[in-house]
């Protein structure tokens, strides 16, 4: 069964760390990103989201948001935890990131 509790690394680097998934597949923890476009000093970023509890498939879906502590920035993943033919669990997530601009005629470069 694969568990979304625990660390997480992906391929380029960035950390990932959830607590403990409640009763209604609520849980909450930090993303330490090791990418950015901006110029400011990257900091873990705090993390809210919900497994799919409902069927109790041993491969769940889920998604999370993480609000940048360091941007005026916020994305969404969603995505499913996966048990490989060697017992190994992955996650396989696709994100959207909303950037924070100015006026609605810069709405077209903001996501």
């Amino acid at each position: 069964q694969c568990v979304l509790t625990g660390e997480w690394i992906n391929d380029l680097g960035s950390t990932m760390t959830i607590g403990a998934v409640n009763g209604d597949g609520d849980f909450s923890g930090t993303y330490h990103t090791a990418v950015t476009s901006t110029s400011n000093k990257i900091q873990p970023s705090p993390l809210h989201g919900s497994q799919h509890l409902t069927n109790q498939k041993r491969q769940p879906t889920f998604g999370f948001t993480v609000n940048w502590t360091f941007s005026d920035s916020v994305t969404v993943f969603t995505g499913q935890c996966f048990v490989d033919e060697n017992g190994k669990e992955i996650l396989k997530t696709m994100w959207l990131l909303r950037s924070f601009v100015d006026k609605i005629q810069d709405d077209w470069k903001a996501t």
